[in-house]
């Protein structure tokens, strides 16, 4: 009698344990020209110096660093817990990285950075940091962005990111694809190549190991109904579309009702964005699966406090940025930080 009850014992402990476990937090924040202060003789990062147009000195520098830390601090506290895995773009350098890891509102966290210097020529870059003792490390390469077109096209590297979260295999890609600078058909072509080439690396991956779950983020440049995310990545927006292998993307519905991440001439679009690998969507491979709402159809979540926002003038309800074409308002970003929420 005794040993049944130790043994029960043992399994309501167990099972509570994990009914009270935090869900897998994952968040990508374009961080909007996050440059340190230093000239780079490689990259064309002039401006963002002391002595460059937008005087970018060590004040500056530090109360962008404070904002950032703000909002990973600020989405920590929603189910009090930190981002388990947070994808970053438009920073300089490993120095920048690891200055968010060790702002004081995130330290406690102990994330560890991912970064590799790219050829932008600009010299911004994305990232990972990830918190350990959640996520097991096994392994992480960049991977040059491909546009078969132009052999000599230099822009931000695909980083890649894999390794084990609570035990389960993960596949984690973070990447800011080509701009639409000269427009968006005349450019559409490069997205439409880096979402091909994106998709090719995730089937590589499926066919060695089909239970992997594999999680893209990233500023996209383009929407959720744009052909590089639908037919390039391919890409689907309802899960009784999906079919095994494929992608879901958690913000289309939220895309749809008219929200965004960012504004243009009183447009919103949402070019940040998480997708999911069909496995994770539903959870047919066991274990993690998207959560949402059971009163609501969206399952990507977009984070926009107010004082991520103007309050007034021209741009009064947009990001609140660092700079309004060269003025400086000591803001955040022109994107709004974008998360998901991964359950057992």
């Amino acid at each position: 009698m005794k040993k049944y009850l130790f043994f029960t014992g043992l399994l309501v402990a167990a099972f509570f344990t994990g009914f009270a476990q935090k869900p897998c937090k994952v968040v990508f924040y374009n961080t909007e020209n996050f440059f340190d202060t230093i000239d780079d003789p490689q990259t064309r990062d002039d401006e963002y110096t002391p002595a460059g147009s937008k005087k970018w000195d060590a004040e500056r520098y530090t109360r962008k660093l404070a904002n950032v830390e703000r909002v990973f601090a600020d989405i920590a506290m929603l189910d009090d817990d930190f981002p388990v895995i947070i994808g970053l773009a438009e920073v300089e350098n490993r120095g920048v990285a690891e200055d968010i890891a060790a702002s004081e509102r995130l330290a406690s966290a102990g994330y560890r950075v991912v970064h590799f210097d790219s050829p932008d020529e600009r010299g911004i870059d994305v990232a990972f940091l990830y918190r350990p003792e959640r996520f097991r490390f096994v392994g992480c390469r960049p991977v040059r962005a491909d546009v078969p077109q132009l052999p000599h096209f230099r822009t931000r590297d695909i980083l890649t990111m894999w390794g084990m979260v609570d035990e389960e295999p993960f596949f984690f890609v973070v990447s800011h694809w080509p701009s639409r600078l000269g427009g968006q058909e005349a450019s559409e072509f490069k997205r439409i190549a880096v979402g091909e080439q994106i998709r090719r690396m995730a089937d590589s991956v499926l066919q060695c190991a089909p239970d992997t779950k594999i999680v893209v983020m990233g500023d996209f440049n383009d929407d959720p109904v744009d052909k590089s995310v639908v037919d390039g990545l391919r890409v689907r927006s309802s899960l009784d579309e999906l079919c095994a292998g494929e992608f879901f993307n958690p913000f289309a519905a939220l895309f749809r009702s008219g929200a965004g991440t960012l504004a243009y001439n009183g447009m919103w679009n949402l070019f940040d964005q998480i997708v999911v690998t069909a496995n994770l969507a539903t959870g047919s491979a066991g274990g993690f699966r998207l959560q949402h709402e059971a009163d609501s159809e969206y399952r990507g979540r977009i984070f926009s406090p107010a004082y991520l926002l103007e309050t007034e003038g021209t741009y009064r309800g947009y990001p609140f940025r660092s700079f309004a074409g060269k003025n400086y308002r000591g803001g955040f970003s022109d994107h709004l930080p974008v998360y998901i929420d991964l359950v057992k």
